[in-house]
């Protein structure tokens, strides 16, 4: 079988268990769908290439990467956070201006000027107009326009009253009718003029508004990574892939940088008649080292059995979602094959065992 194999090194690398949210925790090696992502963005492919992965690698150490969370709350809280303005809110962008911030764990007031930094003095002086216009808007709701609809209101059951003792089919109800059609008229146009203003003049602007807050959080970091990644494709996409290699930049995340010191053709053989074990941790395939085709082996004779992951692989769109097909695997540090077996390969050049999925 021909299979494009690349050896690459990363200095450091994150490749995020998406279930995880305080401690961004990292997989030991890139899942399938990070290096098959990687390699579609490297040849600019605008449509899925169907490809098999095996993937094994190492690193020498772990540690944990500091960083500030910034969380965007769904409304303005006034004693808390810091007061920002978005650049858009309709955008998805995350630019923003900070307004103020509140210095206490508690009794600060944005609105009422207590206990916050100010940073930007016509935003927040911006911020004290629109919440004062809130009340204003909410006293006029109450008072004037309360008074409005009431008596709108008392005129449609007046209305509504004399019809009951008139002819359907007289002119008097016709003229009742009328009448009654133009004080809903009438006042569907007042309330919605209120309405308009209101968007208008507070609840558009205000929702350019928000509350930030940050908190400490961390990345498990890997370092000295080091990965051997066979890919089994199509003639044309292996070709292509061999051809854009240069422009695989990074996996993971976009700063983790990749350094390619290899990208060659093999040729892989499924005959193995001796034993031959790996000298690299790797995902491989659950059903195969559950039916013992790839083997184990004891450590201090206990028996190993590495950790089962289900790793994305391929997704398709379903509702403006991506829906992955999920792989079952087991990553283990040390493992064997002593036979032939269906689906387990050997690359003789580079004395690795490849298992695709």
């Amino acid at each position: 079988m021909r299979a494009l194999r690349i050896v690459l090194t990363q200095s450091k690398a994150h490749y995020r268990k998406e279930e995880s949210l305080q401690n961004k925790m990292t997989y030991p090696l890139p899942p399938f769908s990070t290096v098959i992502g990687a390699l579609h963005t490297a040849c600019k492919f605008k449509t899925y290439h169907p490809m098999d992965i095996s993937i094994q690698g190492s690193y020498q150490s772990l540690s944990r990467q500091p960083y500030t969370d910034h969380s965007f709350l769904d409304s303005v809280m006034d004693d808390r956070g810091i007061l920002v303005k978005m650049k858009s809110a309709t955008l998805l962008s995350s630019s923003f201006d900070k307004v103020a911030t509140a210095l206490k764990s508690q009794g600060n007031s944005f609105k009422n000027n207590v206990t916050i930094n100010i940073h930007n003095r016509l935003l927040m002086e911006e911020y004290w107009q629109l919440k004062q216009l809130q009340e204003d808007i909410q006293h006029f709701k109450e008072t004037r326009l309360k008074k409005v609809n009431a008596l709108f209101k008392r005129r449609k059951q007046s209305l509504a009253e004399k019809k009951k003792h008139v002819d359907k089919n007289s002119e008097a109800f016709a003229k009742l009718a009328q009448r009654e059609k133009e004080i809903k008229a009438k006042e569907k146009e007042i309330n919605d003029r209120f309405k308009a203003f209101e968007q208008a003049n507070y609840k558009q602007p205000m929702s350019l508004y928000q509350s930030l807050t940050t908190s400490l959080k961390y990345y498990e970091i890997l370092h000295d990574v080091k990965l051997i990644i066979h890919v089994k494709a199509d003639e044309e996409t292996l070709d292509q892939i061999y051809e854009n290699w240069g422009n695989l930049k990074s996996l993971g995340r976009s700063e983790d940088f990749v350094d390619v010191l290899a990208c060659e053709f093999v040729a892989l053989t499924s005959h193995i008649d001796d034993e031959i074990e790996s000298d690299y941790s790797a995902y491989l395939n659950a059903e195969m080292v559950k039916f013992k085709a790839i083997r184990l082996n004891t450590r201090d004779d206990m028996p190993t059995s590495g950790t089962k992951y289900w790793l994305n692989k391929v997704y398709q769109k379903e509702k403006g979602y991506r829906a992955f097909e999920k792989v079952p695997v087991v990553y283990a540090s040390h493992y064997f094959v002593e036979d032939e077996a269906a689906g387990v390969f050997y690359d003789e050049s580079g004395n690795y065992i490849v298992n695709f999925n």
